[in-house]
């Protein structure tokens, strides 16, 4: 019979709380996205205890975007949907993990699978969601609170070790290495981008096409961008998005710079740095950009604000179509359950504008007063 974890392996306050030296390890194996909404919880954690080795499990793809992170100081990844899949990798990356000898995992991940690691891997305290799929796996649970931003439900984590949430701050970090900077630099140069003057970031790709919005919407933004303002437009994406980016291209008469499939995630942040503003669908490229410090405008179509993911940031605008059926999921779908795609179709170009205007205008910094982490919204 399999013995479930209790909390009197452990005082409440967790184990970590009177030693000098302790070995972490944080989980987040979703969307690249949730890992940048996790640094804070790094942040925090390397600020309460400094001398403790602060581990993180990540996928392949994320270590691009956390291995610069002084916070940090290992990075295991788990390709859980490659080489490491399945039961003989979920073992395999189990006894990797017990070779580390961490005394305590915190993990913001909800999985079932997250859970069955941590405890295969007999770290002896464990602290997860009440939520998890695999909550009898962890010694302490923490409520997930649906009303929260992410950001502040992972720093709910903490609440277990004696840390108050109110107590802590909450700073999204993605740094950049030298190397980094001088590639996008000689790209740049490459492609006659200049140092100076207005850019603005387009970025029309999602991993669930009902989080795109439309082609045609993006491509007569950019129409608009070129008349009202002296700008040079450059589009976002991965090799997987040449076509949509290719589309945007044809409808606009070539008026922006494809950086699709020529730039790694690696170079991505640097890349974000020369916008002035970065035009965004709900995605991981717009936290990134939070993490930046730069200025946003996330149009949110099959998702809403109201599930914790939104830009967390003053200097944002979130255009929207309010609509019974959102959201539809949790992430947004592979297709419209209605058929209608009414989230897409119904959010106009001259509204994204007007986003951008605000955010230019720096209305939004004002918007929502005592309320820094939160974008003003525009509702049609």
């Amino acid at each position: 019979m399999m013995l479930l974890p209790t909390r009197d392996l452990y005082s409440s306050r967790g184990p970590i709380a009177n030693k000098s030296h302790e070995k972490i390890l944080v989980v987040q194996t979703s969307f690249l996205g949730d890992a940048i909404l996790t640094t804070p919880l790094l942040a925090e954690l390397r600020r309460r205890f400094p001398k403790a080795e602060l581990a993180v499990l990540c996928t392949p793809q994320a270590r691009s975007l956390l291995k610069e992170n002084p916070d940090i100081d290992r990075i295991i990844t788990d390709d859980k949907k490659g080489t490491e899949k399945g039961w003989s990798g979920l073992w395999r990356k189990a006894r990797e993990i017990r070779s580390y000898g961490f005394r305590t995992a915190i993990s913001p991940h909800k999985s079932f699978r997250t859970a069955l690691l941590l405890f295969l891997a007999s770290i002896p305290y464990r602290v997860g969601f009440r939520q998890s799929v695999g909550w009898f796996f962890y010694h302490d649970r923490v409520n997930r609170d649906a009303s929260l931003h992410d950001v502040d439900r992972n720093i709910s984590l903490l609440e277990p070790l004696g840390i108050r949430p109110a107590e802590c701050q909450r700073i999204l970090r993605v740094e950049v290495s030298r190397h980094s900077q001088r590639e996008v630099e000689g790209l740049f140069a490459s492609l006659g981008i200049q140092e100076d003057g207005m850019v603005f970031g387009i970025h029309p790709g999602s991993v669930w096409p009902t989080k795109r919005w439309s082609p045609e919407g993006y491509a007569k933004l950019m129409l608009q961008l070129k008349q009202k303002y002296p700008c040079q437009i450059l589009l976002f994406g991965g090799s997987e998005d040449q076509e949509i980016i290719g589309r945007l291209q044809r409808l606009s008469g070539h008026l922006g710079v494809s950086l699709a499939g020529k730039i790694g995630l690696e170079e991505l942040p640097c890349a974000i740095d020369r916008c002035s503003v970065f035009i965004t669908n709900d995605s991981g490229p717009m936290h990134i950009a939070v993490a930046r410090g730069v200025p946003v405008v996330a149009v949110f179509c099959a998702t809403t604000p109201s599930l914790g993911f939104y830009p967390y940031s003053s200097k944002a605008v979130v255009v929207e179509k309010d609509l019974p059926c959102r959201p539809c999921s949790s992430h947004g779908g592979r297709r419209c359950p209605l058929g209608t795609e009414d989230c897409i179709r119904l959010i106009q170009a001259d509204h994204v504008l007007q986003g951008v205007e605000k955010v230019l205008e720096g209305a939004v910094e004002t918007s929502l007063p005592g309320h820094a982490d939160r974008p003003h919204r525009i509702r049609i």
